[in-house]
């Protein structure tokens, strides 16, 4: 079980001023940002992180959070007014709430939405309330060999995450690899790359590199789009609050099963919400008693993919907080954010700042709450947030962008790499490369660098030290699994095939 002592001086810190506040706030951000197509988590997050640089850590760490889960319910706003997905997560909603706006059922959609966005939000953080001591023990478990093997471990996962092409995304991850080696070598004094710029000593920072990528380039793309953000005419938006919080409440099994769906899905690193919630979507319609009203205006739809969607914020944190593998590109983001304030993810987050952890968790529990209120109260009104002219938008995102990452370091070096990895981040899009490859080797070259470093310092330079014990045996066999598995399952799978027609 949770300790509830810390469980409790969580909730007191979660609580107090301004942290609550903070969660408000950054839930009405959250929303607003993932109503707006092409704006989503990662960049909603990227564009709020250089000002929460006056915060103390644990404030601003509450605030990002409650802007995370605020864009995971935010993006079905569009999805369900105007078949428009705020974030790719949101795009299995469109399947079903915008059949429903069409059939004049709008308020219906959006309050199943809200309600079991909300719903799945607080599953998946008492879960994993209840399994803190296990992940504690775990973490606790893994010393530098361990997590240089963690490390090679998520930068094999881009097999798995390659949704493309395996070349293109093998050479998004090699260069988000290579772009992290700028600046002096660790536990060393030597330069790379750095043409002699001060400014490039400590390397391409991490924060601007991602503001770059999520949002210059987002603003890039939109920019090729003429009028309102939902690219649609009249906000018509009809239903009731009651019949959709009736229907919630009567489908208890699809809540529940959708949320553990998320949870599950959300723990594997890249995979995120945008595959969580189609799992849970096909699982519902598998299991519903009518799978022909699937594709015309299903409420079981709504509720599989919504609570599935906000479930899979707690289950991307479980890799994010104790190996600092993301668990999804907006994680990646926060990962920037804990380093940002002098916190690292690993065993230290689960030792010396166990406090900060659980208060992250507890602050999903409340920021659960906030959704469904807030939901409920403004989604007569919501539909109005997706009518802001891209004009207006653009301008405002970008001068917070470079503003913000300014404001880090007063380095103009941020800003021009702001600039630079916007554009590369919309080439990459425009042409089929993974970003979230990019990211994996981005933030685990430089861990897996250091990590191989200290190790062989360790063995004195003896590789044997990567299988001296049965933890570390396990996850060098687990990186060939990923390696290989590919490769040999359709030759395992022709082998069947043939015994079977045998």
């Amino acid at each position: 079980m949770a300790d509830i002592g810390i469980l409790a001086d969580a909730a007191r810190v979660v609580f107090a001023w301004p942290n609550i506040v903070l969660i408000l706030l950054g839930v009405l951000i959250g929303i607003i940002g993932g109503a707006l197509p092409g704006v989503g988590g990662a960049l909603t997050v990227a564009i709020a992180m250089p000002f929460t640089l006056q915060m103390r850590s644990t404030s601003a760490i509450i605030f990002l959070m409650a802007i995370y889960n605020g864009v995971m319910y935010g993006g079905s706003i569009s999805s369900i007014l105007f078949n428009v997905p705020g974030d790719s997560s949101a795009a299995a909603t469109t399947l079903e709430g915008y059949p429903m706006t069409k059939q004049g059922r709008a308020i219906d959609a959006l309050t199943i939405s809200a309600l079991s966005s909300g719903l799945g939000d607080l599953f998946g953080a008492i879960v994993i309330i209840l399994l803190m001591p296990v992940m504690v023990t775990l973490v606790l478990l893994f010393g530098t060999p361990e997590y240089f093997l963690v490390a090679i471990f998520g930068l094999s996962l881009i097999i798995v995450v390659s949704d493309g092409s395996f070349l293109k995304d093998m050479m998004a991850g090699g260069f988000g690899a290579l772009i992290a080696t700028i600046g002096v070598a660790p536990m060393s004094v030597t330069e790379r790359y750095t043409f002699g710029l001060l400014g490039l000593y400590d390397g391409v920072d991490f924060v601007a590199a991602l503001i770059g990528i999520f949002a210059i380039s987002e603003m890039l793309r939109l920019s090729l789009r003429d009028g309102s953000i939902s690219r649609e005419g009249d906000v018509d938006v009809s239903g009731s609050v009651k019949s959709g919080v009736k229907t919630v409440l009567s489908r208890p099994i699809t809540l529940l099963k959708s949320s553990g769906i998320g949870l599950l899905v959300g723990a594997i690193p890249g995979s995120g919400g945008s595959v969580s919630t189609f799992i849970a979507y096909g699982e519902a319609k598998r299991s519903s008693n009518d799978p022909d009203k699937f594709g015309t205006g299903a409420e079981d739809g709504v509720i599989a993919t919504e609570s599935a969607n906000n479930a899979t914020v707690s289950g991307a944190l479980i890799p994010t907080l104790t190996f600092g593998i993301p668990g999804s590109t907006t994680t990646a983001v926060l990962i920037g954010a804990l380093m940002l304030h002098g916190l690292r993810p690993g065993p230290a987050l689960f030792d010396e700042q166990i406090g900060l952890t659980y208060s992250i968790f507890a602050t999903l529990v409340i920021c659960s709450l906030v959704i469904i209120v807030f939901g409920l109260l403004v989604v007569r009104w919501a539909g109005y947030i997706t009518t802001i002219n891209t004009d207006l938008i653009i301008p405002i995102i970008v001068c917070l962008s470079l503003l913000g990452t300014y404001s880090l370091h007063s380095n103009y070096i941020d800003v021009f790499v702001v600039l630079v990895m916007g554009v590369v981040g919309y080439l990459m899009d425009s042409y089929d490369y993974s970003l979230v490859a990019f990211l994996l080797g981005l933030i685990l070259g430089p861990i897996a660098e250091e990590n191989l470093y200290r190790s062989l310092q360790l063995s004195g330079g003896d590789f044997d030290i990567f299988l001296a014990t049965p933890l570390r045996i396990v996850l060098v066999a687990m990186i060939l699994l990923v390696i290989v598995g590919p490769y040999v399952r359709p030759l395992f799978d022709q082998l069947h095939q043939q015994t079977t027609n045998q």
